[in-house]
């Protein structure tokens, strides 16, 4: 007896279909053309899922360094600042910081220029 595979082939196909709604022209209809390019838009979810957190740490790096600077310093020495310092506040928490409280930033670019100082005098 020969295997149907109707039933199967069909709940595949609408699958893919449902995937690709919004795509252009065939890309939208056609099984084969629409296989291709739900292939091609999974591979760069994958990607992109992974380059959306480094997008994220260059924004909040670049935010830390335009504070740092109205501050007086750069971000190397804030940052190098907040280490001999021993402060342990990650770059999401500075950003956030930098564009939502300025005091606290300011207070703790004020920690990091002393610690540096205090370095720089026993060195």
């Amino acid at each position: 007896m020969r295997v149907k595979r109707g039933n199967a082939n069909r709940r595949k196909h609408k699958k893919v279909l449902k995937l690709v709604r919004g795509h252009r022209a065939g890309t939208s209809k056609l099984f084969r053309t629409a296989n291709q390019a739900m292939m091609k838009a999974l591979r760069y979810m994958y990607r992109h899922r992974r380059e959306r957190k480094s997008d994220f740490r260059s924004l909040w790096i670049q935010r830390i360094n335009a504070a740092a600077r109205i501050n007086g310093l750069s971000y190397s020495q804030m940052i190098h600042g907040l280490k001999l310092a021993e402060i342990t506040v990650n770059r999401k928490m500075l950003a956030d910081l930098a564009l939502n409280d300025a005091g606290a930033f300011t207070t703790l670019a004020n920690r990091a220029r002393e610690a540096r100082a205090a370095a720089l005098k026993t060195a």
